[in-house]
């Protein structure tokens, strides 16, 4: 079979990825992605497999159990979008692939050109070497100069022309060279391409097996609507009672740091009088009643009567209809350090992805039925451990039935709580650090082990997947 030549075999490659683009690449192509490097991909690829194992650990947990629940659906769902995710990532590499290799045949058919040009121009050069070939005409050339400038000049022209001639034939050599690196790198891509769109086809594959399932497993849950039903209002009974001792927390929180606002300025008040001037002229004067009243320490905020007051009615119904916390110096370096890491903390455990986001949303089964979550349900292992997101003192140890056991840490005026505790390590007025173990994970008789976590400042409830990093 005749051999194709270079321009050939670089229309034949760009015909083919005219033909055999893959059409996932198409629906998953957006127009404001902004290209990413090869690391970026990588690490993204990593993590869809550690998500991978994740999901199929706990998967392997929940169908111990015998009945479809909605902890199974949950894994599935998470599977299916890793699995998503997976082959959008396999469709911006081959996207990648594509331009490369049109970047390359471009260059391809470029270096041929210049290559071609080269080639003539030193036919040109040994065409004129090959009349001078011999020394005789070269003498002649020499000798028949007019002056011994002129003589000058053409030897130097001489000298010059050979150099040129051997520098043309380094240019070939070297333009030779990168055309073949061209071409090798045009084959590795195609082999490339090939084998990322088997990947694709094996993915695509186990995306339909997937979503099987997922049909599979709304059905058995559909059959069981009415003790979905029961469970459903289980838990919104106890998602209430949640908010409930949340909010009571919260507010006497406020409420204390407000009174201890207003004494610590009672205080003030009572050593700034005592140090004006005429403070001591009143002491002094015998005949001053209040002198004989006085006959503490100046410097002693204490012995303030006013410092000591009682609380009146009035200032306590104040303190109940604060709505923030009046923050101490140490305070506002908590609350500034822990807004300042907004999109940084920690994950609450080591593994798991987010069974059910924050806010409102339908039910996964139950047709016209709206769920609202507080926080964040994160699924993870049986027995893992559940960690602080960040400094803070543990102001709740508690238990609320439905919530299992519950942990609520301060961070200045941010609060945090996590619920579905199956066992705490923590005390009430600890302080702990960020990561820093503070239970454990509950695992339901479904065969389910999730965490509830929550952010709030003061008294407004945050969405806290504003606040995790990116695992």
């Amino acid at each position: 079979m005749r051999k194709l030549n270079v321009a050939t075999w670089v229309l034949l490659v760009l015909t083919g990825l005219a033909w055999a683009r893959p059409a996932a690449a198409q629906q998953h192509r957006r127009k404001t992605d902004a290209p990413r490097t090869t690391a970026q991909m990588e690490r993204e690829r990593r993590r869809n497999l550690r998500q991978i194992k994740a999901t199929s650990q706990a998967l392997t947990q929940t169908t111990q159990k015998k009945q479809a629940s909605l902890g199974q659906l949950n894994v599935i769902k998470e599977k299916l979008t890793v699995k998503q995710g997976q082959i959008a990532h396999i469709s911006t590499q081959l996207k990648g692939i594509e331009t490369n290799v049109h970047q390359t045949a471009g260059q391809v058919l470029a270096t041929q050109a210049r290559l071609r040009a080269l080639k003539a121009e030193y036919g040109r050069l040994l065409y004129t070497a090959a009349t001078t070939a011999n020394a005789y005409n070269r003498l002649m050339f020499l000798f028949a100069a007019e002056s011994f400038n002129q003589f000058a000049l053409r030897l130097r022209y001489v000298r010059q022309y050979t150099e040129e001639r051997q520098r043309q034939a380094q240019r070939i050599v070297g333009a030779q060279t990168q055309l073949q690196q061209q071409l090798s790198g045009l084959t590795q891509a195609q082999v490339r391409k090939s084998s990322l769109l088997k990947t694709q086809l094996s993915e695509n594959q186990n995306l339909l097996v997937i979503k099987g399932q997922q049909a599979q497993m709304v059905q058995q849950l559909g059959q069981q609507e009415q003790g979905l039903r029961e469970q459903l209002a289980e838990q919104q009974q106890a998602v209430r009672r949640l908010d409930q001792a949340i909010a009571q927390r919260v507010q006497l929180e406020i409420a204390r740091a407000a009174r201890a606002a207003r004494l610590a300025a009672r205080r003030e008040r009572a050593l700034a009088a005592r140090s004006r001037p005429d403070a001591g002229n009143e002491r002094a004067n015998p005949r001053n009643p209040r002198a004989e009243a006085r006959d503490e320490p100046a410097n002693d905020p204490s012995a303030a009567p006013e410092a000591d007051a009682p609380e009146t009615a009035a200032e306590a119904a104040a303190d109940r209809r604060a709505s923030r916390i009046a923050l101490t110096p140490e305070g506002e370096l908590a609350s500034s350090k822990f807004s300042g890491n907004r999109g940084h903390l920690p994950w609450p455990v080591g593994r798991g992805f987010v069974s059910q986001r924050f806010g409102r949303h339908a039910h996964p089964v139950l047709k016209n039925v709206v769920i609202e979550n507080r926080g964040v349900d994160i699924q993870t292992g049986a027995g893992e451990a559940v960690r602080s997101v960040f400094d803070g003192k543990v102001l709740t140890v508690t238990s609320i039935a439905g919530m299992n056991q519950i942990v609520m840490i301060q961070h200045g005026d941010f609060f945090t709580v996590y619920a579905k505790l199956r066992s705490v390590s923590v005390q009430e007025g600890q302080r702990v650090s960020a990561r820093e173990p503070i239970g454990t994970v509950a695992t339901n008789g479904e065969g389910t082990s999730e965490v509830q976590f929550q952010v709030w400042h003061n008294s407004a409830n945050l969405n806290p997947e504003t606040w995790l990093g990116r695992k």
